[in-house]
């Protein structure tokens, strides 16, 4: 994933003064030396032959103490724009929530961002973004050419491509076709679901560089291999035997409460449709073993939404404390994969409520794993912040007493579901 880095700025300077050579200097929040610029090529014309300098008024959050950002940054020149053209809201991005959640309109206005993108040799693609920085702009001591203009957008492309390629490398890596007669164990959901993740990043990047771009779907579609979706955006239907036409490869059902999923080759970027069947509704018969309702209606498996409470106690522990803004990676780490474990044991069990026969044991206990993984995480941070007495000594004993039960159940339930292969 890209390095965003914005939050962590206090100031930075960005000089473009030589023609084909940008410098720069980033002052971090939390770092005694400054991070350098070294990168090839130029900024856009609004900044070309210019020296750029900003500050942050906003709140400043230093880099995780773990985070690997090099000091000096050589690579490529990205976007390096002051009138980059996004919109901003009026309003607190809580209240705004509250009202889209209401069906309100959100207040908002198109404002010039900061953009500064380049390609490390290190990290790879950095990335500061801001409508808020305070921003100054030296006279330009040259102007871009038409003919360095074309150059410049050329090594922007070209180095947003080479991105790409490290992550389409990523994801040919993770590929995985088990034979079509074989029946799915465990170990080839697992190797699934990492096809998955890879393709998940790559799709993110897309929409982190095109989310306003007016031809998004379009440039998205084409990177991710997605032909059907551009077919579709040029108003043809998919050919004959095309994923989406009327020979589209077997489908495998899995279930969910919306009806049967059927999902299809996640290359093809449409990972199930749903059927024209009313909604599912959980077995009586399983009530307080694979599920309960949550006071706001919601179906969860008992052991989710015991991680999910689990979760949302710690936080309220971390606000009562006062920890809950505090700048320590230990703490937002042990809540973050605990929060995770919950979600993960939701994705896992939540469909056991519309019956067992809907879901598939291997499948289930792949997701247990990673939520394992997430829960061992978890333990991990707790773990050291007991030596610095972060925590009462009373609320490290009950997480870790919790922890440990927790870690007891998720392996039972692989046992139980592993007996279901």
């Amino acid at each position: 994933m890209a390095w965003r880095i914005h939050d962590n700025v206090i100031r930075g300077e960005i000089d473009n003064r030589e023609r084909g050579i940008v410098r720069g200097r980033l002052w971090l929040a939390g770092q005694a030396e400054p991070v350098r610029l070294e990168l090839k090529g130029n900024a856009a014309p609004d900044l070309a032959g210019c020296l750029l300098t900003f500050e942050n008024p906003g709140e400043k959050l230093p880099l995780r103490a773990d985070s690997r950002l090099a000091p000096l940054q050589r690579g490529s020149i990205g976007d390096l724009t002051a009138s980059r053209k996004v919109r901003v809201m009026e309003m607190p991005v809580a209240e705004a929530y509250d009202r889209k959640k209401k069906g309100l309109p959100v207040p908002e206005h198109m404002a010039n961002s900061l953009y500064l993108e380049w390609f490390s040799e290190f990290n790879g693609r950095v990335v500061i973004e801001s409508a808020d920085y305070k921003v100054t702009i030296s006279p330009p001591a040259w102007r871009l050419s038409p003919a360095e203009e074309d150059e410049r957008r050329r090594q922007a492309a070209q180095g947003f491509d080479g991105f790409m390629r490290k992550l389409s490398d990523a994801l040919e890596a993770q590929k995985y076709r088990p034979p079509e007669d074989k029946d799915w164990d465990e170990f080839d959901y697992e190797k699934f679901m990492r096809e998955c993740d890879a393709r998940t990043d790559k799709y993110a990047e897309l929409m982190d560089k095109y989310m306003d771009h007016p031809d998004r779907d379009r440039l998205i579609a084409k990177e991710m291999g997605w032909t059907w979706l551009e077919e579709a955006l040029d108003g043809k239907e998919p050919e004959e035997g095309e994923a989406g036409g009327s020979h589209a490869p077997e489908e495998r059902e899995t279930g969910g409460p919306g009806g049967k999923v059927r999902p299809t080759d996640p290359e093809d970027g449409r990972f199930g449709e749903i059927d024209d069947e009313p909604p599912l509704e959980p077995n009586p018969a399983t009530e307080g073993v694979d599920w309960v309702r949550k006071e706001d209606g919601f179906i969860s498996h008992p052991l989710a939404l015991r991680v999910l409470e689990g979760s949302v106690a710690l936080w309220h522990k971390f606000e009562e404390l006062a920890l809950d803004k505090a700048e320590d990676d230990d703490l937002a780490e042990l809540l973050s994969e605990y929060q995770t474990t919950g979600a993960k044991l939701a994705g896992a069990l939540d469909g056991l409520a519309y019956g067992r026969e809907l879901s598939e044991g291997p499948f289930i206990v792949a997701c247990l794993k990673r939520a394992l993984s997430h829960l061992h995480a978890a333990q991990a941070a707790l773990e050291k912040t007991a030596p610095r007495n972060l925590l009462p000594a009373e609320t490290v004993a009950a997480t870790r007493t919790e922890f440990f039960a927790l870690r007891e159940e998720i392996l039972r339930l692989m046992e139980e579901f592993r007996g279901q292969a």
